[in-house]
């Protein structure tokens, strides 16, 4: 199964960027991934929170198709330690789907459209991290996750 990271916005911050090329990288040994970074919305800065909300869900919305699998970053989604984490993405693997495909909202969140077709919701923290730092967080927990699956030396527990 392919995997797919979509993100909303920009990452701006250079150590972030390199942090998730560095994983990237690492994460094709294991997994067909690709990690995209969703156009920005044209007139983004007039629109109202909800109304950015909604073009960013259509936005998406557009690049899924009906047998993809798609899991939100949200922060009232289930949590897991990383050991669950890896047994959790491994059944995701499983499942009948043609990608899965993990979404990263903007700044604002999801519009409830998202979270019509969504089929789970993964939250890295109790805590509210910035979007940019989540597309990091979870570029290491997904290779974590595949270390831990192939039994390799990474994850110390």
């Amino acid at each position: 199964m392919k995997v797919h990271v979509y993100f909303i916005g920009k990452t701006t911050e250079p150590y972030l960027r390199e942090g998730e090329a560095i994983y990237a990288k690492r994460l094709k040994h294991y997994l067909p991934i690709t990690f995209e970074v969703l156009p920005d919305i044209k007139g983004a800065g007039k629109m109202s929170p909800d109304k950015l909300k909604e073009k960013e869900g259509e936005l998406v919305l557009s690049r899924l198709k009906n047998d993809d699998g798609l899991i939100l970053l949200d922060e009232g989604g289930k949590q897991h330690g990383s050991v669950d984490f890896a047994y959790w993405l491994d059944k995701q693997l499983q499942k009948p789907y043609r990608r899965l495909v993990f979404l990263v909202g903007g700044a604002y969140g999801f519009p409830p459209a998202i979270y019509e077709r969504a089929n789970g919701k993964l939250s890295l923290s109790k805590m509210t991290f910035s979007h940019q730092m989540i597309r990091l967080f979870i570029s290491e927990q997904l290779y974590r996750a595949m270390t831990i699956l192939r039994g390799e030396k990474y994850h110390n527990e």
